[in-house]
């Protein structure tokens, strides 16, 4: 199946572990134990088919590394932010064209009213850095089909459209370069909803097989995709240097046929140390699984993956959400993909202006606050060595499919380093930290929080282990215990 951003609106947004119920389960682009569909050939082999381990290991070295992101929802849809003709629009900010059925030419005519004079490459990256983050993934070009970059293919892009006149892209792939993070581009390659042929995702009123709801809208998707899409994304791979580091693809339809996609695979190919996540099309897996608003119970062994997830219930700015989830959560989210073996990809959407929301920058430093104590522990870690802490699958208790419902736990989760085992507590569990089992030989203790790595006392019974803690907790969200390993 094929679940869209805009089911996802209709859902509530749930940041625990599989905390999946009820209709909320399908509200997100990849829901747990779901895969696209995907084939074992192709008519163009993508470079995943061919690399051995090894190039594959080198080629994803930076991503396992980084497990920290910055996602950017920015556009057009920043204008009208969650409101047409006077009233609210249900749903997710970026939708709102399919949302409230807006026709082509009055989306087009926002972009006479996009000036985004407080938008400052300098800053957004500097708060991705203070933030902790590691790479920025920001939309080139969403379902509306407007480009935030200067692309000679078509028009309706942020120079040639708007009183603005500059290319956010090559704004921020100078200050990622001068601050030493990766920057990865999201492209619509399928939806596009002002582009002749472009694909659209069903909405309630919107009639099959093209589910368009302008006149304008209708076309061929193969010429859509050979005079827009495929040469939209070659000056993309080509345009700003090293980067994009991650080309972020989404929501594929029926439209993308494997010939179809094979044709921007072979692209893609051109470009050999790119990573590109699932959501292409056409049978192809692509380098990583892409969980949208949800951490998989139990991540994705053998597969690389990143949760993407929102800070409120929105990815485009939408200024009647405030419902923004605490840092507490946030931070715990990171911890709880980290120690699966993921990565976190977190959202901001900026406001027509160019700036971050305050809440979202407010958070952000906070967690920034927290890594620069506590970050050994996320980057370059490995998955945990136990795995029931994360919690457990019910005996009674079943999800919508039928299946066990995961129930997790939140008192401590872990990560794993060389030769360290990092426990991150959430709850203080008192004065000792009990393991009925571990599969090291443990050598010493000490807090993260405590620059002079005072030994705690480490007392082992066969294959038990007790670590003698402090009163009291050096961090209210997350406290990390250090285990060091021979």
């Amino acid at each position: 199946m094929r679940v869209s951003r805009r089911d996802f609106s209709k859902g509530c947004v749930l940041a625990a572990s599989g905390a999946v119920t009820g209709r909320a389960a399908r509200a997100w682009a990849q829901i747990q134990g779901e895969h696209f569909q995907t084939a074992t050939t192709h008519p163009v082999h993508s470079i995943q088919d061919t690399e051995t381990a090894a190039q594959k290991s080198e080629r994803m070295k930076w991503f396992r590394e980084a497990r920290f992101g910055m996602f950017i929802h920015w556009g057009l849809y920043a204008i009208p932010a969650g409101r047409w003709e006077g009233k609210e629009v249900a749903g997710i900010g970026e939708w709102i064209m399919n949302s409230a059925s807006i026709p082509v030419a009055k989306y087009k005519a926002l972009a006479s009213r996009f000036n985004p004079t407080q938008f400052s490459a300098a800053a957004i990256v500097g708060l991705a850095k203070s933030a902790g983050m590691k790479y920025i993934v920001i939309t080139s070009k969403h379902h509306d089909g407007f480009a935030m970059f200067d692309s000679k293919n078509n028009p309706f892009n942020i120079v040639q459209a708007t009183p603005f006149k500059r290319d956010s892209l090559k704004e921020l792939a100078a200050e990622c370069r001068n601050q030493a993070i990766k920057l990865g581009f999201y492209y619509s390659q399928d939806q596009d909803w002002t582009a002749p042929g472009g694909a659209a995702l069903i909405r309630d009123d919107h009639k099959p097989p093209t589910y368009h709801w302008d006149p304008s809208q209708n076309g061929s998707f193969p010429q859509y995709l050979k005079t827009k899409a495929i040469p939209q994304i070659r000056e993309l791979l080509t345009n700003y240097g090293e980067f994009p580091a991650i080309l972020w693809f989404d929501t594929p339809t029926k439209d993308m046929t494997p010939e179809l996609a094979g044709e921007i695979v072979g692209i893609l190919n051109e470009h050999p140390s790119l990573i590109w996540n699932n959501r292409l099309g056409g049978g192809y897996s692509g380098d990583t699984e892409t969980p949208e608003q949800f951490i998989p119970a139990q991540g994705f062994p053998g597969r690389d993956w990143e949760s993407c997830m929102t800070m409120n219930d929105t990815w485009g700015y939408k200024r009647d959400d405030t419902n923004f989830k605490s840092t507490q959560t946030l931070l715990r989210n990171l911890i709880d993909v980290a120690s699966k073996g993921g990565n976190y990809l977190l959202n901001i959407g900026p406001m027509a202006t160019g700036e971050v929301p305050a809440p979202e920058v407010e958070r952000l430093r906070e967690m920034g606050q927290w890594l620069a104590v506590n970050g050994e522990a996320i980057y370059a870690t490995q998955p945990t060595l136990f795995g029931a802490e994360a919690g457990a699958f019910s005996a009674t208790d079943k999800d919508e499919s039928g299946n066990p419902k995961f129930v997790p736990s939140w008192k401590w989760r872990s990560t794993t380093g060389s030769n360290k085992i990092y426990i991150h507590l959430f709850e203080w569990p008192g004065a000792t930290f009990h393991l009925d089992k571990i599969s090291r030989n443990v050598s010493g203790a000490y807090l993260l929080a405590d620059k002079a790595q005072a030994r705690l006392t480490v007392t082992k019974r066969g294959n038990a282990l007790e670590v003698q803690l402090p009163e009291q907790a050096p961090d209210p969200v997350a406290s990390v215990l250090v285990l060091t390993t021979t």
